[in-house]
């Protein structure tokens, strides 16, 4: 390919974003970076488009964000879907101009489009496609990833993340679009005037946040001492009328990291999962000393939280930990309220604790287990509601920190997860327990279980097919034995493995109530490990699970043992 004969192509016709020239300009002197520029185009798959801000067609800028939603807009006037579409962005740069240039690709396609007016979270866009009756949906975010990030993530009719079979056609129709001839655009005022594009009013927000206040069990939280973070993104506006509406009298916010900021000052990783994240926060809580340290990633989709440790500080909690605390919660306040509905179903990841399995059986819950990614549990939701039985669906959790105990939107939720953390948390306040006590009570309960997650970048233009070669490798040659225990099993998922779709996903299974699942990730240039293990104590399960990070930890280096 002639990058060289793109990068002249883009200097002269991508004025309509002068910060893209100026960039072009400035690289153009360096053959590496004008191919990492132009090398491939940025990939469209079941999450959409995820990258880099900047120029080129392996960046996230107005010209491939136009040409995305071209392919949107044709595969949607292809299909019996209803021609019209939700958007909504976060506090990301750039984000609030991606989401007006998608409008205008929509509008000039015919399509009719709900634009929200400021930031507003990712399930409210989910909330906002069911709310409309539209065809699909557009979020521009990258959800927790760095500053330099942006992206877009598609949504079907049903309020999910598109399947990967509508995510097919999309890309075939994006395709065919060439990123300056080949993309219709109409002046964002004028369809404004002429009512193609349309400002969603404040009741639809409402609405939502209503909707997440009629999950509440109905314990008071009127006492709870609370510190939230927004981590400067989409969250703000709807967790403090959610909280106001719930009783909550005693809110502090982390001043630091109110405001909407795409640069993330205090946070250049800002995702509620690790502790860098949340210290601001916690800096906090040694002031305030609430109850409950609550923190919601850019686009409000991940909820994390800190409670105090009982030795003077705070300790964050898992996701996992999280998830398993909620569903314990959830299924023994239904059962005291009268509220448990008949053969009820909680969900989670094949990614998750395993922890959940137990908990479930004990409160006669079935546990299904889908793949990675929290389209996949909103799907079951919408196979229980064409059973007629959406009633059945009661609480579904991914250990990246999304949770979701309603069938009001189809994508994880962290409006929703802060009401059930207070609600949470101030029941067991009246038990003369903190949330901490609580994880540690299931423990003792269900057993000891650990789980820990590596992440191994393979960054640059190598890095896909260095990442593709471990996992051929992985397949063809798996190994007999991982941090000295045996490998008693190999499901893997690419073959359909479990009985879910076909996905590049290998999960060892082995001795000791231990596991690995190594999978490629869908967003990043990344290859994760998760890791599972379970001991007699938590010292047992801490050693475990630290044995089995240093194997894994190897397992993706060249010189593996096996």
């Amino acid at each position: 390919m002639d990058y060289q004969a793109q990068l002249d192509r883009w200097l002269t016709q991508a004025g309509d974003d002068p910060d893209l020239i100026a960039e072009l300009n400035e690289v153009k002197a360096d053959p590496e970076a004008v191919s990492d520029c132009f090398y491939r185009d940025l990939a469209f798959g079941t999450g959409g488009l995820r990258g880099v801000i900047g120029a080129g067609t392996n960046r996230m800028n107005i010209y491939t964000v136009r040409r995305a939603t071209q392919g949107l807009a044709d595969y949607l006037n292809a299909s019996d879907l209803p021609k019209s579409a939700a958007i909504a962005y976060d506090s990301r740069i750039k984000g609030e101009l991606f989401a007006q240039e998608t409008a205008r690709v929509l509008a000039a396609n015919g399509i009719t489009v709900y634009l929200y007016p400021r930031l507003e979270p990712t399930p409210a866009l989910s909330w906002a496609v069911r709310y409309y009756g539209c065809g699909a949906g557009v979020c521009v975010t990258a959800s927790h990833n760095p500053a330099k990030y942006n992206g877009y993530k598609v949504y079907g009719a049903d309020g999910c993340q598109i399947t990967p079979e509508a995510a097919s056609k999309v890309l075939a129709a994006i395709k065919k679009t060439d990123c300056f001839d080949g993309v219709n655009l109409i002046d964002f005022e004028l369809a404004r005037e002429a009512g193609t594009i349309r400002y969603i009013d404040d009741k639809c927000v409402d609405d939502f946040v209503d909707a997440v206040l009629a999950l509440r069990p109905g314990n008071d939280v009127s006492k709870l001492k609370l510190v939230y973070t927004p981590l400067n993104g989409s969250g703000l506006e709807c967790v403090r009328k959610l909280l106001a509406k719930m009783g909550v009298k005693d809110l502090t916010v982390v001043p630091t990291q109110e405001k909407p900021d795409g640069n993330f000052p205090t946070c250049p990783y800002p995702n509620p999962e690790i502790q860098e994240a949340m210290e601001e926060g916690l800096r906090l809580c040694d002031e305030v000393h609430p109850d409950l340290l609550l923190g919601t990633d850019p686009d409000c989709d991940r909820m994390g939280a800190a409670v105090p440790d009982g030795k003077g500080g705070y300790r964050l909690i898992s996701g996992n930990e999280m998830g398993v605390l909620l569903l314990d919660y959830i299924c023994r306040t239904r059962i005291m309220q009268g509220t448990m509905p008949r053969d009820p179903v909680a969900v989670t990841t094949i990614v998750s604790t395993d922890m959940a399995a137990p908990v479930a059986a004990h409160y006669g819950v079935e546990l299904r287990r889908t793949l990675t990614g929290f389209k996949y549990i909103g799907e079951q939701i919408g196979l229980l509601e064409a059973e007629g039985h959406r009633e059945r669906y009661i609480f579904g959790f991914e250990e990246s920190y999304g949770y979701l105990s309603g069938a009001h939107v189809r994508d994880k939720d962290a409006v929703n997860a802060v009401m059930l953390a207070c609600e949470c948390a101030a029941w067991y306040a009246g038990q003369g327990m903190t949330l901490l006590d609580a994880v540690n009570a299931l423990y003792e309960k269900f057993g000891y279980y650990r789980n820990g997650l590596i992440s191994a970048a393979f960054e640059g233009q190598d890095g896909m097919k260095s990442m593709e070669d471990l996992m051929r490798s992985l397949r063809t040659d798996a190994p007999r034995e991982i941090a000295g225990r045996a490998v008693t099993g190999l499901v893997d998922y690419l073959d359909g493995g479990a009985g879910l779709i076909p996905a590049d996903v290998l999960e060892f299974r082995l001795s000791g109530e231990a596991k690995l699942i190594v999978r490629p990730s869908g967003t990043e240039p990344k290859l994760k490990l998760y890791l599972s293990a379970k001991g007699g104590s938590e010292a047992d399960a801490l050693t475990a699970l630290e044995q089995l990070a240093g194997a894994a930890d190897a397992l993706v280096k060249p010189d593996r043992s096996r």
